[in-house]
């Protein structure tokens, strides 16, 4: 399982649970849109907000090896970035982009995230209806926050208002006016 975003949802619901069953151990922490937000008043980068979410997980767990998947150009820099977040000292940190086709646990992490990202995505939609896969790329997202955009003049709460995606709607549906608009 190199990239689980290749995987099934069906298929990565069913290896997420053996994962689960038969690993060591594991700790989730999800993210909410508003926190990934936050970050811009903050003055974070998203990748810092990852750097802090995986040290986080790493001072909980506490592994004597850290496998990280690199959200930095530099791998080095963004290991030594999470070590020093860190309150206590792992025998090594390995720290590498595309850590998830380079070693079955970071794989497995991979896995069961992704597993657990299907199913608030399931949530929203038995509340919400359609709302495609939450992707920027997917059609249906856009088209769903398009007609909720439409029609409540604001970004659903569970939509993260700093995404692109989202910006160019509400600019384009609600602060851009209609040539018509001026004529009424």
């Amino acid at each position: 399982m190199r990239d689980s975003k290749k995987l099934s949802p069906k298929i990565r619901k069913e290896l997420s649970e053996l994962i689960e069953i038969n690993c060591h151990s594991f700790h989730l922490i999800i993210v909410s849109p508003r926190e990934i937000d936050q970050r811009e008043k903050l003055k974070i980068s998203l990748n810092r907000l990852e750097e802090l979410k995986m040290a986080e997980i790493g001072n909980k767990l506490r592994p004597d090896f850290l496998y990280l998947d690199a959200a930095d150009v530099n791998e080095k820099r963004f290991g030594h970035s999470i070590e020093k977040l860190l309150d206590y000292k792992p025998n090594k940190i390995i720290s590498k982009h595309k850590a998830d086709d380079l070693f079955p646990i970071v794989s497995a992490a991979s896995i069961i995230a992704k597993n657990k990202r299907d199913a608030i995505i399931e949530q929203l939609k038995q509340k919400h209806g359609e709302i495609g896969s939450g992707y920027p790329s997917d059609e249906k997202t856009k088209n769903f926050l398009v007609e909720w955009i439409k029609k409540y003049k604001s970004a659903p709460e569970f939509a993260r208002k700093t995404w692109d995606t989202t910006k160019k709607i509400m600019e384009s549906e609600i602060r851009n006016k209609k040539i018509t608009e001026y004529f009424n």
